[in-house]
């Protein structure tokens, strides 16, 4: 029999709804239970590509025994943090705070009937290993410990609240305390952490780290961007690149980046997508285009979907093996290759040295770092429909607004970057998804699934799709999307924003109560939703004359400006916030006839990454505001304004590209 996560939208809390814990997902129901009956709560997070997690489930949940013990001592509830991120941060918090480490998925807590955890672990074994603790004595320990420690576990509460609280910083400066020494000095801190050889920051396991790189590429120093563009060739070259389908996984395992952990996100295919095409427009690396143009056709290839937005994540594990899809051995290739692809194939993409992958396999990588040739890519193209043909790796068909939101932004930036229409219109099309199924009434939901939208959305949600939005305005302007970004940033203010002292809540202000209210401002997998708000609202206040965006940035920056200085590392999409406001970029509004526009389109395709925000508005674009209505003439002006100091008006294509280039 089913439990209760069968009507859920989650494919992964559905890959649960057959296992003999009585699980319940987050909610009122399973919460009063707790209450009523005075148990604790036993609170599973995970997500539907986490190997981990599988395997967690596989050994314990699956396991009639197992299960038995856990509906008997506790409220069992399944939580999955892509939906979830709230309770996902809280609680990933409480487990540092806890154990004294970081956590990760599964995360395993155990908390008090009204929320509050007193214990919590990751993964737990089903028998003793790994130094970790067997999970059914666990089980039992736990039980005994809440039933004979309760007031030792209420003071913990009281300790555990008042460190979450103190996780709130207070602001300290004004805005006319601002330098650009933060930015510096987590520059200098990336450079000193950088690995030479392979590229990337630090050794395994690896991870792209977009902001940071991003941040390194703005950076007016040569040596800076140099180490961008070793990363970047660096994972190109590597197993971390689907080198046959496209896109990238998750993060690789060694320091050189052959070997992956298999799960394919979409949230770092979209940031990857766009830094490699601001890559490929500052350096014209061939490579660079070739990976914006593979993981392009692989998001629209395999996770779109027929109504226009995209799915979250690929898994890594398909028939019940880690990266089974992804692997070969030599005499797999060459059934499908011809001697003469075989030849040129196998030491182009590794095969001629010893499997690299659990002695037996080979993962593709390339050698050479070219895999330009007829003959090559023929055998590429062979070797992917071969491929195709297994079996594939589950795909978790959910919808996410802020995921789509990154995923938007990387294929406009492409799209405007390599001059790809059809890229452009794919990411218009999801923002019209996103309008169309996941934003009602001026609110936002985060997730869907067969066209059932549901759950509030977060601060991440909102300023992922705001910058997006700001994307598409630059890649092929429409006045809806101007609309959608003032909408999404009136709801940021209206119910994200700490009026009190600066920056922005992860959850509404009529968000469900919970026992905690975090303000993020360090990146993650994805950058903190306070830095990306804090440098889209400040463009939306350009576009738009409205100061009340730019003020409630400038308020974050005030807010996190002391932490910026004492400890810049992991902020870097806070850094870029913090020198849009030193330096504003550019607004350069570009009016004239629409076939003239589209000359100018073309020779600004190129220009440097972030050096302006270009407006390309023909003639028949109505209802601008202010800051953007133009005077209409019978050719091309273009307007270009810093702050508040405006140049005259430049009517040569050639002379704007000059000026861009002495910036």
């Amino acid at each position: 029999m089913s439990n209760r996560l069968a009507g859920e939208t989650s494919p992964y809390l559905r890959q649960h709804a057959d296992n003999p814990v009585d699980w319940y997902p987050w909610g009122e129901e399973a919460v009063g239970r707790a209450r009523r009956e005075g148990r604790p709560i036993l609170l599973s997070i995970g997500y539907s590509a986490c190997h981990w997690c599988h395997v967690m489930a596989h050994e314990s949940f699956e396991d009639e025994a197992t299960a038995a013990v856990m509906n008997r001592l506790f409220v069992n509830i399944k939580v999955d943090r892509e939906e979830r991120p709230d309770l996902d941060h809280i609680y990933q918090a409480a487990h540092q705070l806890l154990i004294q480490r970081a956590g990760g998925w599964p995360l395993t807590m155990f908390l008090t009937p009204a929320g509050v955890p007193f214990f919590g672990g990751t993964y737990f074994p089903r028998s003793s290993r790994y130094g970790l603790p067997a999970f059914v004595p666990l089980l039992e320990k736990i039980a005994e410990v809440w039933r004979e420690q309760r007031e030792a576990i209420e003071a913990q509460n009281e300790s555990l609240l008042a460190a979450l609280a103190e996780t709130l910083p207070k602001p300290g400066v004004q805005a006319a305390d601002f330098d650009s020494g933060p930015i510096r000095a987590a520059r200098e801190r990336l450079e000193a952490q950088f690995d030479s050889r392979w590229g990337g920051f630090g050794g395994a396991p690896k991870f792209p780290r977009v902001s940071d790189l991003a941040l390194l590429l703005a950076s007016p120093e040569g040596r800076h961007r140099d180490l961008v563009v070793l990363t970047l060739r660096r994972m190109a070259e590597g197993g971390i690149f689907d080198q046959l389908g496209g896109g990238f996984f998750r993060y690789s395992v060694d320091a050189r980046w052959n070997i992956p952990h298999f799960e394919k996100m979409l949230y770092d295919n979209g940031l990857l997508l766009g830094l490699y095409a601001d890559a490929w427009a500052l350096f014209h690396d061939p490579l660079f285009k070739r990976v914006a143009e593979m993981t392009a056709g692989w998001a629209l290839r395999e996770m779109r979907s027929p109504e226009g937005g995209f799915y979250s994540a690929l898994d890594a594990d398909s028939e019940g093996e880690e990266g089974r899809y992804y692997v070969w051995t030599k005499e797999e290739l060459h059934a499908v290759l011809d001697d003469a692809e075989f030849a040129a194939f196998a030491p182009a993409y590794g095969l001629a040295g010893a499997p690299n992958f659990e002695g037996k396999f080979w993962h593709l990588w390339l050698v050479a770092g070219d895999p330009g040739g007829e003959v090559l890519e023929r055998g590429r193209v062979k070797a992917l429909a071969a491929r195709q043909r297994r079996i594939r790796p589950g795909c978790d068909d959910k919808i996410l607004a802020g995921w789509n939101g990154l995923l938007a932004e990387g294929l406009l930036r492409a799209g405007r970057r390599l001059e790809r229409p059809a890229w452009i219109a794919a990411g218009q099309e999801t923002l019209d998804f996103v309008r169309r199924v996941l934003w009602s009434e001026g609110r936002l939901l985060v997730t869907c699934k067969a066209g059932r939208a549901r759950l509030n959305a977060y601060l991440d949600d909102h300023a992922f799709l705001l910058s997006a939005c700001l994307e598409s305005l630059q890649a092929l302007f429409r006045p809806a999307d101007l609309d959608f970004a003032v909408a999404l940033g009136d709801a940021l203010l209206d119910r994200y924003e700490d009026r009190e002292d600066g920056g922005f809540f992860f959850t509404s202000s009529d968000h469900e109560h919970l026992v905690h209210r975090p303000k993020i401002a360090q990146d993650g997998a994805t950058p903190a939703g306070n830095g990306v708000a804090a440098m889209a609202l400040q463009r939306l206040s350009a576009l738009t004359g409205d100061m009340r965006y730019a003020w409630a940035a400038e308020r974050t920056l005030a807010l996190y400006y002391p932490r910026l200085s004492e400890a810049p590392e992991g902020s870097a999409s806070l850094l870029a916030a913090l020198g849009e406001r030193l330096r504003p970029s550019p607004l350069v509004a570009v009016r004239g006839p629409r076939a003239e526009v589209d000359v100018w389109r073309h020779g600004l395709s190129e220009e440097s990454p972030r050096s302006a925000l270009v407006l390309l508005l023909p003639n028949d674009v109505e209802n601008l505001p202010a800051t953007l209505a133009k005077p209409m003439a019978d050719h091309v002006n273009a307007w270009v304004c810093e702050g508040v100091n405006c140049m005259p008006p430049i009517d040569s294509l050639e002379v704007l590209r000059e000026w861009f280039s002495m910036r």
